[in-house]
């Protein structure tokens, strides 16, 4: 009897997968975060995580195509470092990074959506009013993304609507973007 051959699901040459150091919490955690590292996060992740997986991306290919002027390389000499590219034939290994919530200083979690539409009103940083980079993402979702839906971005979009009245009179809310 002649044996069929089966595709294999992971790339050959793959290097073996390194056992996870702890339980992975649930999946539906919503306060857990993957991060997938393709490049120096492989050996040096500068962040604290829960639990970490080597794995692979399919459809992306791995180039040093990138210049950097601050970690390898100057201004006057960017060094190369690397990014990825769409490559439907591709396949790039890594490692993801599983980072709670608890973890992340930066992490807010989740709040009413009229709390969070009053802090993007009210905040703006180095590079803009928090409320350019709602009406950034809204945009570019309706654009390139209209059949998606993401109903805690349109319900942010919704608050923030409500709410500028409020806080400036229309001139001033529109020279904020």
């Amino acid at each position: 009897m002649k044996q069929e051959s089966t595709a294999q699901e992971t790339p050959p040459a793959s290097p073996p997968p390194s056992p996870p150091a702890q339980r992975p919490r649930d999946a539906s955690d919503p306060q857990a975060l993957w991060i997938f590292g393709y490049g120096s996060l492989v050996w040096r992740p500068d962040f604290a995580y829960s639990d970490s997986r080597v794995g692979f991306v399919r459809g992306y290919s791995r180039r040093f195509w990138q210049g950097d002027t601050f970690h390898r390389g100057s201004d006057k000499m960017p060094g190369r470092v690397v990014t990825l590219l769409e490559d439907h034939e591709g396949c790039t290994w890594g490692v993801a990074y599983q980072v709670q919530g608890e973890q992340n200083p930066g992490y807010l979690g989740p709040a009413p959506e009229e709390a969070i539409a009053t802090q993007i009103l009210a905040c703006r940083g180095f590079s803009g009013h928090n409320l350019e980079y709602l009406l950034r993402l809204a945009d570019f979702m309706q654009l390139c993304g209209p059949q998606a839906q993401d109903e805690h971005l349109a319900a942010i979009v919704d608050a923030v609507g409500t709410m500028l009245p409020c806080f400036c009179p229309a001139e001033q809310a529109l020279a904020l973007v």
